[in-house]
């Protein structure tokens, strides 16, 4: 049975919690662990050494040393001083992955915080209470510490929850479940604040996300090149063995697989053309090298699920470090480096979607049966070439930029709350692009009949019809495009992952 105490949880197993919440559960080893470390950072409280944030300030306040009376009182304050977020919330399932992930970072025992902190958090978890988070405010180090106060505001009976799509104060429905706010005590400010669990919840989003996208975007190029009737020579297994990087001979194999035995691209294997434009024939290179970028940080995201984040570590009875586990360089930088690889794969599906419409090979232009009269999909490559300028426009890497915070105590810091953000703009635009060009893709293939297409691009093409018919006469196209985001976002189209 997969359980929290797992040391090597991944992106899928963080969705099997959130559709199974009342599958995380703190077991008998777990439990031992938190006792023991949350006994550890009460003596440490009463102690006269100072140890950060436990009985001192924070940040440059480090050097104010704060008595074991008023511990309770710095770790309240600790949470309403830094509830400084602005802006718009963020999406309620990224609270709920904030929240999951925090629970596993906090049930490792290094943190110092009590069973009953970390039980209320699990009842918010199992229970659907999901704190309002505005989603800007954090610099990605140390920690997202603004997000993070928001998303605990209601274990100390302040902030707020969702309660459908409306926000309610925290206090209603703490009321409402009975509970009563918890009183804080040493430490657990703190371990609640510090850690990367907003950069993080953003990053199992990205990957959720572009792990069905890539493989959309796959099957778009397919049918792109039956539409236009490209070449299947340049996704031969030989010329990618020769050049072996994974996403690359990955993405071959899957275009080949969804153009196996097509009549139509059989019945140009011998025309006289040489080759097709790069947007074509180098689809595995560029779709495999944003593959690369996506397996990068999935690798490095299975990592931050199982660690530690918050400062300080506990380590055991006389071993306390302040040290820097909260710092969001290293998912900051990779998804910075998927934000440049998710917005490519639009910039090549524009290349192809404007080259259906150029009137080559057999296709009318503006892929419309009386063009002049109709503009047909004219106007549609003008879309995703506003879509494509945006994402190019928000490839800017945020972790190129840092500014000192915290007085010059926290003067290096990640920007990975941005880089999270970001990415998901684009990925939502890159959604849009990859919908235009199943829209072209679609109407190409109408002339080419009465050729047969390969099983899976029959099927996709059977589907998309269903929703939206050919295109005769010039019409209002948002609805067909919105229509095929729908099916997008739905999942309502066999991307093929088994190839």
């Amino acid at each position: 049975m997969l359980s929290i105490e797992n040391s090597n949880l991944s992106v899928d197993d963080i969705y099997f919690f959130l559709d199974n919440p009342h599958e995380v559960k703190l077991n008998t080893v777990l439990r031992k662990k938190i006792i023991l470390s949350y006994e550890r950072s009460q003596k440490i409280a009463k102690n006269s050494s100072p140890v950060y944030g436990i009985n001192t300030g924070f940040g440059p306040l480090c050097t104010k040393r704060i008595s074991s009376d008023e511990t309770k009182i710095l770790q309240r304050n600790l949470l309403l001083s830094h509830s400084v977020g602005v802006g718009d919330p963020i999406d309620p399932e990224l609270s709920r992955i904030m929240l999951l992930c925090k629970i596993i970072s906090l049930s490792k025992g290094f943190s110092g915080v009590s069973i009953e902190l970390l039980e209320r958090l699990i009842y918010f978890f199992q229970n659907n209470l999901t704190p309002y988070v505005p989603e800007k405010g954090s610099v990605g180090a140390s920690g997202d510490l603004a997000p993070l106060a928001h998303l605990f505001l209601p274990v100390i009976g302040e902030g707020f929850f969702w309660n459908g799509e409306e926000k309610v104060e925290s206090e209603i429905i703490l009321k409402k479940h009975k509970l009563k706010s918890l009183d804080l005590n040493a430490k657990e400010g703190l371990a609640l604040i510090n850690g990367t669990q907003f950069i993080l919840s953003h990053a199992i989003k990205a990957i959720s996300k572009l792990e069905y996208i890539f493989d959309l975007a796959d099957l778009a190029s397919a049918m792109t090149l039956e539409g236009f009737q490209g070449s299947l020579a340049p996704f031969r297994k030989e010329l990618h063995e020769l050049r072996p990087f994974k996403g690359s001979i990955k993405v071959a194999k899957r275009i080949s697989g969804l153009l196996k035995d097509s009549e139509n691209s059989n019945s140009h294997i011998d025309c006289e053309r040489v080759q097709d434009p790069y947007s074509i024939r180098c689809t595995p290179q560029v779709h495999g090298a944003s593959r690369n970028a996506l397996s990068h940080l999935k690798e490095l995201v299975n990592v931050e699920i199982n660690s530690v984040t918050d400062n300080p570590i506990i380590l055991d009875d006389d071993l306390t470090i302040s040290g820097g586990n909260f710092h969001g360089q290293p998912l900051a930088l990779a998804i910075d480096y998927l934000k440049i690889a998710t917005s490519e794969i639009g910039n090549i599906s524009d290349r192809r979607s404007y080259l259906l419409l150029e009137g080559l090979h057999g296709l009318p232009p503006m892929l419309t049966k009386n063009p002049g009269l109709n503009s047909g999909f004219m106007i549609t490559q003008y879309t995703t070439a506003a879509l494509v300028s945006e994402n190019k426009s928000l490839c800017f890497p945020s972790s190129a930029d840092s500014i000192p915070t915290g007085m010059g105590q926290e003067d290096h810091v990640s920007m990975g709350s941005i880089s999270g953000r970001i990415c998901l703009k684009v990925i939502n635009n890159l959604e849009k692009i990859i919908a235009i060009e199943l829209l072209l893709a679609s109407q190409a293939l109408e002339y080419r009949r009465p050729n047969r297409f390969s099983t899976p691009i029959e099927k996709t093409f059977s589907r998309i019809r269903k929703n939206i018919k050919k295109l005769e006469d010039d019409r209002m196209l948002n609805t067909d495009i919105d229509q095929m985001i729908s099916l997008i976002e739905n999942h309502d189209l066999n991307v093929y992952p088994e190839l």
